[in-house]
């Protein structure tokens, strides 16, 4: 695997691999027991550069690519996937400022970001509008020169401890999506609050809240982007942080392998260690398998990404979607391979599982993924059939 990748690249994976192992690994099982949140590991990322890797360095950044998050992300949620979460959101909850910001706007808060000083969090869910992004019913609406902000938000990713959000809302509800506004608030800002924290089944260590808005007023100077893009800038943000979710999935997945590998080549059946039985063995074969299949992909789709290839939306969108059903797969087999042990809180294989569930949920169920690969192929075919030269099969008249 590291012919795909650059002598740099290996670097930046050795080096999250070691700071996952030393740092990670022993505190893993307390703060998914606690719900706690990882600070002391954050720091420890932080002083190894890899906060704000994907910020361009005119902003404080690493002046990294996708791919490069996504080998952290790998390795971080390899050890723990909440950890995972809690890093690779804060690329979700930027990539509409380096998208869609002004110049003012990246060294205003970018740099926050990349030294560690603030975390951010990415506000576009509400209880009725998940997939259905553009069924949302936040407002905002503009107030003598600035927005007023009114609405409730839901599975807001790190709200717990960010400073600051992307919220998106709409300010011309008559158009639809494309009335969506977005924008950046402060945690402070008088009319916004935390809500509830979710007492979720995984990633527990991440702090998932309701956020809500109540005559919450901002500045213009606020807004990213122009009026009305804001969902094409959410839907831009998500294709370039779906790797880093595939990322996540595929390191959970090799995480729970790792785990599984080791115990079956110890536990002892019948006299033997039962990795020494075919079934045990095509097991272990079926899920090697698959994690390297799912790792070519994420790589392939980060890459695709960077290179802003024509079908890279297409690519990561098939990234998530094989990478979390990969890590589903992987981490239950894992734990079927643990017997009794896999599903007590003694061994650490059951935390995988949990926290894989939520990788074939968030940043779009992989039913959306289904949708978005299936129409951009119908896309490509129906280009390719309107050239009577090009098509080799008909259907029957």
């Amino acid at each position: 695997m590291d012919t795909l990748l650059t002598p740099a690249q290996v670097e930046i994976r050795r080096k999250a691999r070691d700071l996952a192992e030393r740092h990670a690994r022993p505190k893993a099982a307390e703060y998914d027991r606690t719900g706690e949140y990882p600070h002391d590991v954050m720091r420890e990322i932080v002083r190894a550069g890899f906060m704000g890797i994907w910020i361009p360095k005119e902003y404080g950044g690493g002046g990294c690519g996708i791919l490069e998050t996504c080998l952290v992300v790998e390795e971080l949620s390899r050890v723990c996937g909440g950890l995972g979460v809690a890093y690779s959101v804060n690329a979700l909850g930027s990539f509409p400022i380096i998208l869609g910001g002004t110049a003012e706007q990246k060294h205003r808060w970018l740099p926050r970001i990349a030294s560690g000083a603030d975390y951010i969090a990415f506000a576009l869910s509400e209880k009725g509008a998940g997939s259905d992004a553009g069924g949302m019913k936040a407002r905002a609406s503009t107030d003598n020169g600035a927005y007023r902000i009114d609405g409730d938000k839901k599975w807001t990713t790190n709200a717990g401890v960010a400073n600051l959000f992307t919220v998106f809302a709409s300010t011309d509800p008559t158009k639809g999506t494309r009335g969506i506004s977005a924008f950046e608030v402060e945690r402070g800002t008088p009319g916004f609050a935390i809500g509830r924290r979710e007492d979720t089944t995984g990633i527990r260590c991440v702090p998932i809240h309701e956020t809500h808005f109540k005559a919450c007023r901002i500045p213009a100077a606020n807004r990213l982007g122009e009026e009305g893009k804001g969902f094409h800038l959410a839907m831009a943000t998500l294709d370039r942080a779906r790797p880093s979710v595939a990322a996540q999935a595929l390191g959970l997945a090799q995480g729970a392998l790792d785990l599984a590998a080791q115990f079956v080549a110890q536990r002892k059946q019948f006299g033997q260690a039962i990795a020494q039985f075919q079934a045990i063995q095509f097991m272990l074969a079926d899920m090697d398998t698959q994690v390297q299949a799912a790792r070519q992909l994420v790589y392939a789709a980060a890459l695709a990404a960077d290179r802003q290839e024509k079908d890279f939306s297409r690519l990561a969108a098939m990234a998530k979607l094989f990478a979390s059903d990969t890590a589903m797969r992987v981490t239950t087999d894992a734990a079927q391979l643990f017997g009794g042990y896999g599903y007590v809180r003694d061994f650490p294989i059951e935390k995988f599982m949990r926290d894989a569930k939520i990788t074939q949920i968030y940043e779009g169920t992989n039913q959306v993924q289904r949708i978005v690969i299936a129409r951009a192929l119908l896309k490509e075919t129906e280009a390719l059939i309107a050239d009577p030269s090009r098509v080799i099969v008909r259907p029957p008249e």
